[in-house]
């Protein structure tokens, strides 16, 4: 399987505004589908969609026929672990490589492709006071990192504190800081940071299909990325169009104890 074995400042990206239809449909597929750069287990998350005032749980989707093409004549077959979870064991994509997810069940074949990016190195990560609440001691992350010259770049971030993954949505372009050293202020207003917690934050290089994804969700900062239905669903790379994302992505993270 070589080879196929697969806010935040307002000057960082472009705010250009996506407009959406509003929905309210429930039971939609929704799929959730990542390969990395990490050799290891890559998932496929199938479920169904709730009405988004309803509750956090989502139907799995089971029985689905899974796989992903490398477009060179590679092809591999997710296995079905937990109910509605896919997982292909000991996998790494490749940079530069476009990988096509497909996903067959209700008899309808979902297809979606993904390139993955070069690696750009997150050089470090740091806590500092929180610039917009000093009170109680507060912390905020501020990520460190040079962006390449002349090639476009796409980030996704995801904070984690004390092991929790918080809701909060960091997505970026380099329209505005185009082989620059950069540092990024990771505002988020959900889980508050003090001195002692520990602080992981992932790196992810990704897609600008990917981007457009979750730069629309950072957009309704506070809606489900998952299987609720949003006042307006994101556009997604995958077709037929349903809900969620297929993300070829590199992947790497620090971890720190605020100080």
């Amino acid at each position: 399987m070589t080879g196929l074995l697969l806010i935040a400042a307002m000057a960082l990206s472009c705010k250009k505004v996506i407009k959406l239809d509003l929905g309210n449909d429930s039971g939609k597929l929704v799929i959730e589908g990542n390969i990395t750069d990490k050799f290891g287990p890559q998932y496929v998350k199938l479920s169904r969609n709730v009405p988004f005032t309803g509750t956090n749980t989502y139907p799995p989707v089971t029985g689905a026929l899974v796989t992903i093409d490398n477009n060179q004549g590679g092809i591999a077959q997710f296995k079905e672990g937990p109910a509605g979870t896919y997982v292909l064991d000991s996998a790494y994509a490749t940079a530069g490589r476009t990988y096509t997810l497909s996903v067959t069940t209700g008899g309808e074949t979902y297809k979606a492709n993904s390139t993955l990016p070069n690696y750009v190195l997150m050089d470090s990560i740091a806590t500092s006071n929180n610039i917009l609440d000093k009170s109680d001691n507060k912390r905020m992350m501020t990520v460190y990192f040079n962006d390449p010259a002349g090639v476009k770049n796409q980030y996704r971030f995801l904070m984690f504190v004390n092991s929790k993954q918080v809701n909060n949505i960091f997505a970026f372009d380099d329209q505005f800081i185009d082989g620059k050293h950069v540092t990024l202020d990771l505002q988020q207003n959900e889980t508050d940071i003090f001195p002692g917690d520990t602080v992981r934050i992932e790196m992810q290089c990704i897609d600008r299909p990917v981007f457009t994804y979750w730069f629309t969700l950072e957009q309704q900062q506070g809606n489900n990325p998952g299987g609720a239905v949003a006042p307006s669903n994101p556009p997604t790379n995958i077709t037929p169009a349903t809900l969620g994302y297929f993300s070829a992505h590199t992947s790497q993270s620090i971890t720190v104890v605020a100080r």
